[in-house]
């Protein structure tokens, strides 16, 4: 076989021929699996938008596509927000949801009372997303009020909302339907000793949300590493959806396993574990938790994401514990999770946060698989899984190529001259400079073992095939510190008379 093909062999007229090929000199070192966020959420109802899955680069964007205040709209804003301070350059391709045609809003309403005793400046807030700024004057009636309300409501575009004056009251309605407009929340801040009272009326009514299988059917051979859900916890029937699609990911024949994050306000524990506690086998689900927060649930998780996917995208062994979820409000200092919390909703499947300084820090970071009688189960926490998509990620850098696809394959004790063949033994080799490279990023530990473990040979039944094994030991992660401190007293000794 003749050492260069940029000219053929049976060519005999004089000609230089220069063939650029590229050649992968990376000599084993591995490359991390770039992260991708598929986002599955609704539009506004009024907005008229397609449904074709689309890359956005911000929340502007999103808004001006699928609706201002629409649950796609204000996810993005998290992810990424115009400071710069979110995914950076990592894929967010919105999948998006369209109503239910039997779906409902959720509606609330407003209702002021009262005389006003001095001029005073209010907000409305719908999940800490704020109103314009509204003056209530000394001798405002009741229906001053309300039109007030409603005009600082509507002037905001991201308001979750829609406002509508009703002289007495201020009626308020979701901008997309489904049970998910359930968890809308409306506060009042300013003045309580200035005479005007409001009575709120939370939002309920939401009903039935939309159907995610023709957005999943869109999501084809693309490796979307992670998924934000945006419907609601509760919703068990998209949960099991994505249970289906996110198995079919482990596949072989496809490798590209993912996980889909849901968001949980609930206060208590034993409310925020309702769900991950009984799908104890689940390993694509995982919540997102801030406990007794006002923000949107979607919005919790999608601010959480925006940390663990950067950390996942640029050192993937590394969990993500401490990183702040800045922009969040978190619930009453009274209200956040003790350690024994903790521990007992990671025992359930759910992931944690802790409270520092006022900011929601990120805590432990887990699917719901948590099977009984299993101490270490393999697929509960994410970071795990993210070592291995970076494994398969790496396998298929190597062998679903042109260089081992087709190629002669000849036994370990054939001498060969053909470049483009292979045998096992080139395999073994393929394999165990990767597995170097995993140990020395931390993606695995104990390579020697590893390595002493691959094994490769030429199918006996079938003459084109080629079996590889081996096996890896993931690396951990310091998520318990136990320190023994000990401590004495100094006492002096007896002065010595000389």
């Amino acid at each position: 076989m003749a050492i260069s093909e940029a000219v053929d062999t049976s060519a005999k007229a004089r000609v230089v021929g220069i063939k650029p090929e590229f050649k992968d000199l990376r000599q084993g070192n591995i490359l991390f699996l770039p992260q991708r966020i598929a986002l599955f959420g609704q539009g506004n109802t009024a907005s008229t938008y397609a449904t074709t899955k689309r890359q956005v680069t911000s929340a502007a964007e999103a808004a001006n596509l699928y609706g201002f205040g629409s649950p796609l709209h204000l996810a993005v804003e998290r992810l990424l927000p115009v400071n710069g301070d979110g995914v950076g350059t990592i894929p967010v391709t919105l999948y998006p949801l369209v109503d239910d045609g039997s779906g409902v809003e959720a509606s609330g309403d407003i209702t002021p009372g009262g005389a006003q005793t001095e001029s005073a400046s209010y907000k409305i807030l719908i999940n800490n997303i704020e109103s314009e700024e509204f003056v209530i004057a000394i001798g405002d009636a009741v229906a001053d009020i309300t039109l007030s309300i409603t005009t600082a409501i509507n002037a905001k575009l991201g308001m979750p909302v829609i406002a509508v004056d009703g002289t007495t009251v201020v009626d308020l309605t979701s901008k997309w339907k489904g049970e998910s407009a359930n968890d809308l929340f409306i506060e009042v801040v300013g003045s309580t000793t200035a005479g005007t009272t409001f009575a709120l009326t939370q939002f309920t009514g939401g009903l039935v949300n939309p159907d995610i299988d023709a957005a999943l059917a869109q999501m084809g051979d693309v490796w979307e590493t992670m998924i934000l859900n945006c419907l609601d916890i509760a919703d068990t029937t998209t949960l099991d959806k994505y249970v289906v699609f996110g198995e079919g990911r482990w596949n072989p024949l496809l490798r590209k396993p993912l996980v889909v994050y849901t968001g949980n306000t609930a206060t208590t524990v034993g409310d925020a574990t309702a769900v991950s506690d009984a799908r104890k086998t689940d390993r694509t689900n995982a919540q997102l938790v801030a406990p007794a927060s006002n923000n949107l649930p979607f919005v919790v998780a999608a601010r959480q994401l925006a940390r663990i996917a950067s950390v996942s995208n640029n050192n993937p062994p590394v969990d993500y514990g401490s990183r702040n979820a800045s922009g969040l409000i978190p619930g009453a200092d009274g209200l956040q999770w003790s350690y024994a919390d903790r521990d007992e909703a990671v025992k359930k499947g759910s992931s944690t946060t802790q409270v520092k300084d006022g900011v929601i820090n990120i805590s432990d970071t887990l699917t719901f698989f948590h099977p009984d009688g299993d101490p270490i189960p393999a697929y509960s926490y994410v970071v795990d899984i993210v070592k291995i998509q970076n494994v398969l990620f790496n396998l298929d850098l190597i062998f679903a190529t042109s260089e081992w696809d087709g190629a002669p394959l000849v036994a370990d004790d054939d001498v060969i001259t053909n470049p483009a063949a292979k045998q096992p033994r080139m395999a073994v080799a393929d394999v165990a400079a990767m597995l170097d490279s995993l140990g020395r990023n931390a993606i695995i530990s104990n390579v020697a073992d590893a390595k002493d473990s691959i094994v490769a040979g030429i199918s006996e039944s079938n003459p084109k095939r080629l079996d590889i094994a081996f096996t890896v030991q993931i690396s951990g992660n310091v998520n318990i510190l136990s320190i023994d401190f000990n401590f004495g007293f100094f006492f002096g000794s007896t002065p010595i008379v000389t």
